[in-house]
């Protein structure tokens, strides 16, 4: 798209812009020229399809930029840098280029200024809404490529914070010493990262034998042309897959008559969902590692030699932060707020280790 023919007052016609318009005319052509940097970074990166689209975006952005310095004529002055975020992303985009990236820029694409910016087109606002949705496209298949073993990792790791400082504070709420307390802590933490790992395993292997076990073989195209043409049970198998009738038929016969036999280099089968789910023995290691590190962090304080209330202050703030950031990475890597996500998780989090700690005092003072 380019910007509505006649939308921008050409110089000579146009009165002098106030300072203040000025200033955030600069910051816009600063932070349009950042993007387009953030694009062709990423495209460095990329090859085939997936850069071809990154450029075009960037095409877009500099068009963008175009807009405010033909608004500024003289006054664009010096090149200037964009804000600090922006500057941040063209430094991942050129050093990294993940899903993480592209996740960032998804989202401050999100929050372009253009729908309340009067002085940009109604063009500008609607490509920055389109470009949301480009990368959003681009996200979603890196997202789908680490998916699996991601969703261990989140998992692994958050169910290690909290389960490990609700065990700690459970404990030490029933009245154990701290070297108890540690030695509870530290079984929990191999107990939980080996019950993990092994049973991520199980669950995406079966989950992957489910998907293996309703995936079309891969020599079923050969019966295609020995198929009775008046019968046609070709139209079964695509009303089987929730067609219609009148649908299946249609598709089967093109088929047959249409029929070409396909290269054994087509035979292989489509793993696209197997990918989403990850492998067996990729998600029980993320599990597994991600588990024991977070199970480690209420343990810490234990193994420094602090004493009990110390040690147990120290580990709540510990996994407090930790569960706030790995909300925050959640949040990010899906494209929502990262704050929120943070509260949530941590909410979540201490919620049950509090639980557990009263239920400590209490089975304490019971049995004690």
């Amino acid at each position: 798209m380019v910007p509505d023919a006649g939308s921008a007052t050409p110089p000579e016609n146009r009165q002098a812009p106030s300072p203040a318009k000025v200033r955030r005319w600069r910051r816009r052509l600063a932070d349009e020229r950042e993007e387009a940097r953030i694009y062709r970074n990423l495209a460095a990166r990329r090859s085939g399809e997936e850069q071809a689209i990154l450029r075009s975006l960037a095409d877009a952005e500099e068009r963008h930029a175009a807009h405010w310095e033909t608004l500024l004529g003289a006054d664009a002055g010096r090149r200037r840098r964009g804000n600090v975020r922006a500057r941040i992303l063209v430094w991942l985009a050129r050093h990294f280029g993940s899903v993480f990236v592209l996740a960032l820029v998804q989202r401050a694409e999100s929050q372009s200024p253009y729908g309340a910016d009067t002085d940009a087109t109604a063009t500008m606002a609607a490509d920055e809404q389109v470009h949301e949705e480009v990368v959003r496209a681009l996200a979603e298949r890196g997202r789908s490529r680490i998916s699996g073993s991601f969703r261990a990792a989140v998992f692994g790791a958050n169910d290690g914070l909290v389960s490990n400082l609700s065990l700690v504070l459970g404990v030490s709420g029933g009245g154990a010493e701290a070297h108890t307390v540690l030695l509870s802590g530290v079984a929990g933490l191999l107990a939980g990262a080996l019950s993990m790992g092994a049973g991520e395993y199980v669950s995406v292997r079966s989950q992957r034998e489910l998907l293996a076990a309703s995936t079309p073989t891969a020599t079923a195209h050969t019966a295609v042309p020995h198929l009775d043409v008046n019968a046609n049970e070709l139209a079964l198998v695509y009303r089987a897959r929730g067609m219609s009738e009148t649908d299946a038929q249609q598709r089967a016969d093109a088929l047959l008559q249409n029929y070409q036999p396909l290269d054994e280099t087509d035979d292989a089968e489509p793993d696209g969902a197997h990918d989403v789910v990850g492998t067996g023995l990729g998600a029980a290691l993320s599990s597994f590692a991600f588990f024991a590190s977070g199970a480690l962090i209420p343990v810490l304080p234990f193994l420094f030699g602090l004493d009990k209330v110390p040690a147990l202050v120290v580990a709540t703030i510990l996994v407090a932060v930790a569960l706030l950031l790995t909300g925050a990475v959640v949040g990010l890597l899906s494209g929502g707020p990262p704050l929120r996500r943070g509260l949530r998780q941590l909410t979540i989090g201490l919620g049950a280790a509090a639980i557990t700690y009263l239920l400590g005092l209490l089975f304490g003072a019971t049995l004690g």
